[in-house]
């Protein structure tokens, strides 16, 4: 039997130290969007950043873990849990893939094996994604795995040069429907 974590494309595992230059380009890529805009941040503090993330203690509920392309072995990727509340039952996430890694059907795959996590192992009731509102891509990935628009926060984030709306998307457990045969989360 093939890993809880693994799917047809990708594989979800623990950040490594050594992940620390696949991070650097990812987190570059999101700047090149225009999504991201943070002040530089050296070698060395990625090196340490991906320290942290390497030893950082999971509560079960808030984690963050690499997407890997199965056929490479290569980091393609970082998925996670952002915030949760236990006792209402929603949590939020987020996924970020290198530019030279979309449209490959990663993330599809990625948010897959890790909102079956949520709903099935961790028993949440509902998701919840933040997207600006110009990401395109990320506003079909979101709907295609069944989130519905919640609520718009209208020019709620300032980034290149201007202020731009950020699309508020939820996702039931019973609404979530995997696209692999006999993994579901009921």
């Amino acid at each position: 039997m093939a890993s809880f974590w693994t799917g047809e494309r990708v594989r979800l595992r623990g950040i490594e130290p050594d992940d620390w230059t696949a991070l650097m380009r990812i987190e570059a890529d999101e700047e090149r969007l225009g999504d991201l805009v943070r002040p530089p941040r050296s070698a060395e503090g990625h090196r340490a950043r991906a320290k942290e993330l390497a030893v950082a203690a999971s509560d079960g509920d808030c984690f963050t873990l690499v997407v890997e392309a199965l056929g490479t072995g290569q980091p393609v990727g970082v998925v996670g849990s952002h915030h949760a509340d236990a006792r209402a039952g929603w949590f939020e996430y987020g996924i970020s893939l290198g530019a030279e890694h979309r449209c490959r059907g990663y993330a599809t795959e990625a948010a897959t094996l890790l909102l079956r996590y949520m709903f099935a192992e961790r028993r949440f009731h509902k998701c919840q994604a933040r997207v600006f509102a110009r990401n395109e891509a990320s506003l079909a990935l979101h709907r295609g795995l069944g989130f519905v628009e919640e609520g718009r926060l209208r020019e709620h984030v300032f980034f290149d040069g201007g202020h731009h709306d950020v699309v508020m998307l939820g996702l039931l457990a019973d609404e979530f429907s995997p696209p692999h045969p006999g993994r579901t989360a009921s």
